[in-house]
């Protein structure tokens, strides 16, 4: 199972004080939301593949301890699979029950260890896993529109090997609504940049929202 994004070559600066603020206030907007979440509704399947929104959890709790050396340490144990690296951070993090689960996400929340890679895949992990969990479980947040953008960016430029998307929107035209962001050229996929962004990341989830004559390339790219 690979989460949202994984370190990939890129050579794009940040401004880590800012981008930092996001994460956090994105890890913080999920613990509260999901603070009134019954148990039995974290055994929900996510919209990641087949991991359960307990799961999706328990994977931002382990994304959120990543160090660059823990990382490649990581890698090297699992073989250099990002899926195994991934399931194995799972059943590490994930507790004992919920409550548990959702103790350890409130004690991650103000971390600023990351993987070797560019720091927008922080939003990047935020984001669209905030997004794998909220969806199934009715939740609807508005997300800053900072954030959104700037991983939407990113997955653009990522390749989808390393969790982005680069290949999945090659020569279409992705137009936010509101004027947030325009991202390459040929047939025009228009959304918010919410759904823009779930829609690179391969949630067909998000598809519905999305329109233009790119939106079926898109969603044909899976």
């Amino acid at each position: 199972m690979t989460g949202a994004a994984s370190p990939a070559p890129d050579g794009a600066g940040s401004t880590a004080t800012g981008v930092w603020e996001l994460v956090h206030a994105e890890r913080l907007a999920l613990v509260e939301d999901l603070a009134g979440v019954e148990p039995d509704r974290w055994a929900l399947p996510s919209l990641c593949g087949d991991w359960t929104v307990h799961d999706v959890a328990a994977h931002l709790v382990d994304s959120a301890r990543t160090t660059r050396l823990g990382f490649v340490v990581g890698m090297l144990r699992a073989r250099l699979d990002f899926d195994r690296l991934n399931g194995l951070g799972v059943a590490r993090e994930r507790g004992a029950g919920p409550a548990d689960t959702l103790r350890r996400l409130r004690e991650v929340a103000p971390r600023t260890t990351a993987p070797p890679a560019p720091l927008d895949t922080r939003l990047v992990e935020e984001v669209v896993h905030g997004e794998d969990i909220r969806r199934p479980l009715g939740i609807v947040r508005a997300y800053p529109q900072e954030a959104v953008v700037r991983a939407l960016r990113l997955q653009a430029r990522t390749p989808v090997a390393y969790g982005g998307a680069k290949e999945r929107v090659a020569g279409l035209r992705l137009e936010a609504a509101g004027g947030g962001a325009v991202l390459g050229d040929g047939p025009v996929v228009s959304g918010t940049a919410l759904d823009l962004l779930l829609a690179a990341s391969g949630r067909g989830a998000a598809l519905d929202g999305l329109r233009g004559p790119g939106a079926e390339i898109l969603r044909g790219r899976g």
